[in-house]
């Protein structure tokens, strides 16, 4: 298995671009994806649009410009407007002849689970595809950590790499969500279709931050389960908890953990992130307070620990090619080497 990244784009497939609560009614909200700006909007009965955040006269951002009524985006620099369609549709200037040139690319858009997914291909999208994320849809009060993004300046399949080996948990997150005695559990890798898990049990092992918080706050050892889930090409559901030493999963508590991520180049990548606690009646009572410590325990993990190694990795990887062209591979590796043998098949076909 090569650790350097495909080089390579999924396209007809969805994106989870942002959280629906990142998208105001009035508000313009650029991202970039695939290589492509692109500008968000509500219309005008709620639902999402996008079309390239580029208007074509002379190339200034749209999203520098303003919503109007009609569903339409009205270019900031010379006010020419355009419409969910991508369509040009009013030239303020001259006799107001509207040149065949003067339109751009329109999006396709779903609103699931509260996450704005993003079509980039130009196959038929087919809605029934998006991953099964239900757990945003009614979760119970204080249970839901805060919606929260990042930005790595790193190739998406790096991030993938990360998450698909959580025994990295064990050194770079020590004493947060791991420690050296997780580093010995038992990896399992199964696949069903083409979503990958990889599970993994510790028994008896120390207590850690996050998880002593969520179940008993007394810092004594626990047994610790995690199986995260893979659909491609950056999406994640990590299923993952402790309970007492001896004790079965449903005696257990933890969280339902969430990953999304989306390619903006093929050094940068848009990483949305939150969770939602699970078997709270075997832990600590939900609260507010709980729920805002683990969102901003997970966002000290994922910013000043995970993106510093992986943005450094990257760079690695730019500048010395031939000393990294080649990876040795440990037993570890066993759930990123089956994930992108499936990532590998989905581009072929693409």
């Amino acid at each position: 298995m090569s650790v350097a990244p495909t080089g390579r784009f999924l396209r007809n497939i969805w994106y989870p671009i942002m959280w629906s609560s990142d998208l105001a009614a009035d508000a313009l909200v650029e991202r970039v994806a695939l290589d492509e700006p692109i500008v968000f909007f509500r219309r005008d009965d709620g639902t999402p649009a996008a079309v390239a955040d580029i208007c074509p006269h002379r190339f200034a951002p749209l999203h520098l410009g303003k919503r109007c009524p009609g569903d339409r985006i009205r270019c900031g620099y010379h006010g020419l407007e355009f419409d969910a369609t991508g369509a040009c549709v009013r030239n303020p200037h001259g006799d107001g002849r509207i040149p065949a040139a003067a339109s751009i690319r329109a999006y396709t858009l779903v609103e699931r689970h509260k996450i704005v997914w993003l079509w980039m291909g130009t196959r038929t999208p087919n809605p029934a595809t998006i991953p099964n994320f239900d757990i945003f849809d009614d979760p119970a009060p204080g249970t839901l950590t805060k919606f929260d993004a990042i930005t790595m300046a790193a190739n998406y399949e790096l991030i993938v790499d990360n998450l698909m080996d959580l025994s990295h948990t064990a050194f770079l997150h020590d004493g947060l969500l791991g420690n050296d005695a997780q580093a010995r559990g038992s990896i399992e890798v199964r696949q069903d279709g083409n979503t990958v898990y990889v599970s993994r049990y510790n028994r008896n092992v120390p207590a850690v931050e996050v998880y002593d918080l969520l179940f008993r706050q007394d810092g004594k050892p626990f047994d610790f389960w995690d199986t995260m889930r893979w659909d491609a090409p950056g999406c994640f559901l990590l299923d993952t908890g402790v309970h007492a030493p001896g004790a079965t999963r449903a005696e257990g508590t933890g969280i339902f953990a969430v990953h999304l991520l989306t390619p903006q180049t093929a050094t940068s990548t848009n990483y949305l992130f939150s969770a939602v606690r699970q078997n709270v009646q075997n832990g600590q009572p939900p609260t507010p307070q709980i729920a805002a410590k683990i969102g901003e325990l997970r966002r000290h993990i994922f910013q000043s620990q995970d993106t510093v190694m992986i943005e450094k990795q990257q760079g690695m990887l730019d500048r010395f090619p031939s000393r990294t062209a080649h990876a040795a591979l440990f037993s570890i590796d066993a759930g990123p080497a089956r994930y992108k043998r499936v990532l590998c098949t989905l581009l072929d076909a693409d």
